[in-house]
Formats: C-alpha cells, structure tokens, sequence
C-alpha cells in the first residue's frame, strides 16, 4: 500500500496533468469557438461544486452541513471561495484570454516562488538549498518550456501581465488557505462548497443562462472535459496533495501542467518540438524526481502543519 507521501506525489502530478489538458482545450474553446471566460467560470464551479456535493451526500450525509454550523469555519469557507477558487480559475482565464497559454502559464507559475517566500517569511528564515533549486528549476523549467528559449517571442500588454501575476496570487492563495479548514473537515466537502458558493457568487457577473459562443459537437466535448476533468477532478486531488505533502510541494509537482499541455500540442497539434522544449521540460521532470526521491521526514517538515 502507498504511503501518504507517495498518495500526494501522485495526486498533484494527475491534477497537474489535468490543468494541462484542461488549459489547452480552453484556449481552444475562448479562441475557435469565442466562449465567453466568464461564462466558463460560473458554469464550471457551479457544476462541480453540485455533482461533488452529491456524491459526498452518499458518502458522508451527516459532515455535509456541519461546516455551516460552525461560524468562523464559515467564514474561511467564503474567503476560500472567493479568494481561492474563483481568483485561481478566472484569473488564469483571463491572461490566457489577454495573451495566450504559453505567457499565462510563465506568470501563473511564479506562484511557487510565492509560496516558498510565504513561508520563508512566516517562519522567519532564508529558503534552503533544497527549495531554492527546486523553485529554481521548476521556475526555469517552465520558463524554456512555453518560451523555446526564447523571451523575446513573449509579448505581453499591461492586462496580460496583470492578469497573469494575479493569477499567481490567487495560485499561492489557493494552495495555502484552506489548510485550516482541512484539519476540521473533509477536503471533498470544502471544494464542493466552495465551487458551489464560487458558482452563484460569480452568476452575478455573467449568468449561467447567458450562454454565448459557437456550440457544435468540439466545443460541448471541450467544455465537459474543462468542467469535469480539468476542474471537478483536477482541483479534488490537488487540494488532497496539499493536505498529504503540504502546499510547498504540491505546487512544485504542478510545475507539470506546462509539460502535459506542451506534450498535447506536440502529438496533436504537431508543434515543433526544439532543443529548449526539452531542456525545459528535463527542469521540470528534474524537479519531480527531487521531490519524489525525498525522505518521508522531510516531505513532512513541509507541511504547514
């Protein structure tokens, strides 16, 4: 049987693997098929967050509402929704929208960087070795990955590079906040509530009944795989990863989102694939085998117990 450090390992790499996918097909679908972002957003946590509550209701019927029942709880389920699971989603989104996948997911993924500063900060201390090389790979990694090598084929405009670095905000935010709230209740209960409470806060914004775009048989297959791949499943077991190995870890294993889409447009798309792609991707998967290849006393030093 797997011990819990490993379950995270693979709980992040399959969630990152899912954005991946996931992030491809919505640049499809905002591209090709004009799908209005927003209208992604709200019909995507508002789906999800029901279909996870119902299946927690067979499951767990008696601990779904006992988060409503416990005030201060509460409210951190609200911030989570609002600051976490809508910032993280629309945030993204919106700089794909602005630029493009490759520079949205450059500037998401200085999130880590963050991450490890947050907590270099909290516990009044430089960053180790250890975290340093692997921000500095995973970083790096991702950077050669999207960019071949080259930044100047990068053009972003002031909203694109907004977006982009609220993007990574809202990334460290919502890896870190609900970690509290996972030491009272179950993870599964805490997504589903917080899509569904995200869902109806976010209808105010663009309602779901406001569908928009070019629907044919593609853009129903994209959209199902983007609301329940890439966000029901890829957001439950990240948010899982967190609680296993801590959030430090886990977004560094998410380093292998730009890897995923990457692979996709390559035995797709059939998009070169040069001598930086690889160099890229050799970071990434390098930071991987670090974190894989760590003992059990030290993946757990960096939860955030």
């Amino acid at each position: 049987m797997r011990s819990p450090t490993t379950q995270g390992y693979i709980l992040a790499l399959t969630g990152a693997l899912l954005w991946g996918v996931s992030g491809a097909f919505m640049q499809f679908l905002f591209q090709d098929k004009q799908v209005s972002a927003e209208w992604m957003v709200t019909v995507r946590m508002l789906i999800s967050g029901v279909l996870l509550l119902s299946v927690c209701s067979l499951r767990r019927p008696q601990k779904i509402f006992a988060i409503w029942r416990d005030r201060e709880n509460l409210k951190r389920l609200f911030l989570f929704a609002c600051l976490g699971m809508i910032s993280v989603q629309y945030t993204y989104f919106a700089a794909i929208r602005a630029s493009n996948a490759a520079t949205a997911t450059v500037l998401q993924y200085t999130g880590p960087v963050m991450i490890a500063a947050w907590y270099a900060f909290k516990e009044k201390r430089w960053p180790s070795p250890f975290e340093a090389l692997s921000v500095a790979l995973a970083v790096g990694g991702t950077f050669l990955l999207v960019t071949h090598g080259r930044p100047s084929d990068i053009s972003i405009s002031p909203e694109a590079l907004f977006w982009g670095l609220a993007s990574a905000v809202a990334f460290a935010v919502y890896s870190i906040q609900p970690l509290k709230l996972m030491r009272h209740y179950p993870a599964p209960i805490i997504l589903g509530w917080a899509m569904l409470i995200g869902g109806i806060l976010f209808s105010f914004v663009h309602a779901p009944w406001d569908v928009v775009g070019i629907w044919d048989a593609q853009t129903v297959i994209a959209s199902a795989f983007a609301i329940i791949g890439g966000t029901l499943i890829a957001f439950l077991v990240y948010i899982q990863a967190t609680k296993l190995i801590g959030a430090r870890t886990a977004s560094l294993m998410a380093c292998a989102e730009p890897l995923s889409a990457t692979l996709i447009a390559v035995f797709w798309l059939k998009v070169p694939f040069g001598v930086y792609d690889w160099l890229g991707a050799g970071c990434i998967i390098a930071t991987l085998l670090l974190l894989t290849l760590r003992t059990p006393s030290k993946a757990a030093a960096t939860s955030p117990a």
